[in-house]
């Protein structure tokens, strides 16, 4: 009987599994693999050079470049995103007129693919007839300002056009787990005198525990995934300005077909993910409290 069980859970496990190996799996491993080989070219088949690539890397002040610009990216990314949704969350799911319509505005930028989403923020950054320019003028004055073509701010830009892209997806995660709070529990706290902060800090947010470190390791992997908006916008300039290391794949193996060390690269991006999200879980699951 207990065999039938687990060929039965196998048989249940196996379309996923399968996916997972054909689309996850299988992919990394050749990608490794072929990090090791220089990149073929026309008649010349690729050969094993070992550590090369990477050594090429390494040497590479425009992988630095786009190392610093994504570790910028995500450390401002992540916890903007994170907290705007936590606060939309608190203020949608309060009792207010017109919640139905806040929490829809919240999360359309959500539904509107990268693509679109692009193009709609190039014309809120277009120097003295967008949108941004329009207000700061008539607000303060400003003259028109190249909010995506300057070094400056091209990078801040990116940024802005992340966390509102990302912000709604959070929100409607920690909107679920507030609405699962029991309500008992504080208004337990309030009869005792808890003040609304402290029932925030001693209540509510250790219950999101478990949906917060689900959002941060969503948030991390996005903070190095989520590039649509750059290869559209700026192409990762001006001056490199705005590369990042996914852009950077794009480059080598798209358009200098450099297939070996995109392949390369693409390791080293992996790695830092894996190492990432191993000290995420060790870390917050001793802080997470379960129901």
């Amino acid at each position: 009987m207990q065999g039938r069980t687990t060929v039965h859970a196998w048989l249940m496990l196996s379309p996923a599994l399968l996916l997972l190996v054909a689309f996850t799996h299988y992919p990394a491993i050749a990608t490794i693999w072929h990090s090791l080989f220089s990149t073929p070219r026309g008649s010349r088949p690729a050969r094993f050079v070992g550590a090369e690539n990477y050594l090429a890397l390494a040497e590479d002040p425009i992988f630095w470049q786009a190392l610093m610009n994504n570790l910028v990216y995500a450390l401002t990314t992540i916890p903007l995103s994170i907290g705007l949704a936590l606060m939309m969350a608190l203020w949608v799911n309060g009792k207010i007129h017109g919640r139905t319509a806040l929490r829809i505005a919240f999360f359309t930028p959500t539904v509107l693919p990268m693509i679109a989403v692009a193009n709609l923020w190039l014309f809120f950054y277009t120097p003295d007839y967008g949108l941004l320019d329009q207000i700061l003028r008539t607000l303060f004055g400003w003259g028109p300002t190249n909010w995506i073509g300057r070094t400056e701010t091209a990078l801040g830009a990116m940024i802005v056009v992340a966390v509102w892209k990302e912000a709604g997806f959070f929100m409607i995660f920690y909107l679920a787990a507030l609405q699962a709070i029991p309500p008992n529990l504080c208004e337990a706290a309030a009869i005792e005198g808890a003040s609304r902060a402290r029932i925030f800090w001693r209540i509510t947010l250790p219950l999101l525990g478990p949906t917060t470190l689900f959002v941060l390791v969503n948030a991390v992997i996005n903070g190095f995934r989520l590039v649509d908006h750059i290869i559209v916008m700026t192409k990762g300039g001006p001056d490199n300005a705005t590369a990042l290391l996914l852009t950077y794949v794009y480059e080598l193996g798209f358009r200098f077909w450099d297939t070996a060390t995109a392949s390369a690269l693409t390791v080293v991006l992996l790695v830092m993910l894996a190492l990432t999200a191993a000290v995420q879980f060790l870390v917050g699951e001793k802080r997470v409290h379960y129901r």
